[in-house]
């Protein structure tokens, strides 16, 4: 279904940690507290207002079921599913319901992935060589403009949210990373977009689509640190892009999984060594 005056609407969202050192500056990737990947995923969403809806109309059930009356993330003063999904957050069973509901969804998703073993080394590398530390923001605008690169050519006007990070809304510095997104893809294809860009960071109570892409990411997320492939396979097809930009086993700028190169478990170089 195209979408009304071809306007695109992308949901920004991170999974995982940028934490690398304890206090005396050595590597915990992968220890409790600190994970072992850092992805930043976007979700293309066409019909935005009826996931809107169908979210906040699942919310409403779920809340008066009897089975959650007295499970603590349920209740309004908790901040929790009461007032937005967070699959992380979420109770078992609200979760799957809320999974069952997403692959009824029309949605596209597309993911970059950070190795946080490489990252740390790198991180050691700069600051020994430069006495300087590695921005974590300038990783995550990195892999915004990565995802963003070949998309907003394609509409008109193109209208992204992103999930607040921290206190700051960062918003000159997100502009910043989508036109040079946006330059990137000129300089490839000698192609210039002009779209109309409009920036929105916000919190996933605000934006439904915040919630969706959360749980598309958490979903992914266990199937890279845990190996889990349960919450992943059922939604699989929605994937449309991972580039696991550290796995450069057989290309020198990483893996891109896509209809052509299928994701499975037994791919990933974490697992197969």
């Amino acid at each position: 279904m195209k979408e009304k005056a071809n306007i695109r609407h992308y949901f920004v969202d991170e999974a995982g940690d940028l934490t690398f050192f304890d206090k005396k500056g050595r590597i915990i990737v992968g220890q409790p507290g600190a994970s072992k990947f850092f992805m930043v995923g976007i979700a293309q969403i066409c019909q935005s207002e009826q996931v809107i809806l169908e979210l906040a109309e699942l919310r409403t059930q779920l809340c008066n079921d009897p089975r959650f009356k007295d499970i603590p993330s349920m209740q309004p003063s908790a901040n929790k599913t009461a007032i937005t999904f967070h699959a992380k957050d979420d109770h078992h069973d609200v979760r799957l319901e809320v999974f069952k509901l997403m692959q009824t969804f029309e949605v596209k998703i597309f993911v970059a992935i950070k190795c946080k073993a490489e990252l740390a080394l790198a991180t050691q590398k700069t600051y020994e060589a430069l006495s300087k530390k590695i921005n974590q923001d300038d990783i995550y605008d990195d892999l915004v403009k990565r995802l963003f690169k070949d998309r907003l050519h394609k509409a008109s006007a193109n209208h992204i949210v992103f999930a607040r990070r921290g206190k700051t809304t960062r918003e000159e510095a997100l502009q910043q990373a989508i036109n040079q997104a946006k330059k990137n893809f000129e300089t490839k294809w000698q192609i210039c977009s002009d779209s109309q860009t409009i920036i929105k960071p916000a919190y996933p109570s605000e934006f439904a689509g915040l919630q969706v892409v959360d749980y598309y990411l958490w979903a992914l997320q266990r199937l890279y640190e845990r190996q889990e492939e349960k919450y992943f396979f059922p939604l699989a097809q929605k994937y449309r892009m991972i580039m696991d930009l550290d796995d450069r086993r057989n290309k020198g700028y990483g893996e891109w999984y896509t209809d052509s190169n299928l994701l499975s478990l037994d791919k990933l170089k974490w697992v197969v060594g």
